[in-house]
């Protein structure tokens, strides 16, 4: 059983004919004159078309030349910035110790010893050593 399918592509009849194999015959009966007026057409049709695909193409350059103006500028300004070459300020600290005043934390990372020590067996929480 064949399945009824679509074929996809050309016809298998049909064949890539250019339109010179068209003029193939009529081309060879011309005589020279003839030919000659025939390649001056043609060269004045490739003129125009190749004057009309740069026209096409130079304002499409012409309009990727703007967005790539206002991105160049952008990219300029971000280079011309003077880097961060320092440090970051150390955090504030957030908490402070009730038995050494000296021991303070600034609630990033772990919490630290002595903090896990003076909660341990009181009812004290981290919120009653925060700086005031």
């Amino acid at each position: 059983m064949a399945r009824n399918s679509k074929r996809r592509g050309r016809p298998p009849d049909s064949k890539n004919k250019g339109s010179l194999a068209k003029l193939g015959g009529s081309v060879a009966k011309m005589d020279v004159a003839q030919l000659r007026d025939y390649i001056a057409g043609l060269q004045d049709t490739l003129t125009a078309k190749v004057q009309q695909q740069r026209e096409y193409l130079e304002s499409q350059l012409a309009g990727l030349a703007v967005f790539t103006n206002n991105k160049a500028g952008a990219a300029v300004r971000a280079v011309m910035q003077v880097p961060r070459t320092g440090k970051r300020a150390s955090p504030k600290p957030k908490y402070r110790s009730k038995k050494h005043k000296r021991l303070k934390w600034s609630g990033r990372g772990l919490m630290p010893v002595w903090m896990r020590e003076e909660i341990k067996g009181t009812k004290l929480t981290k919120d009653d050593f925060l700086i005031k």
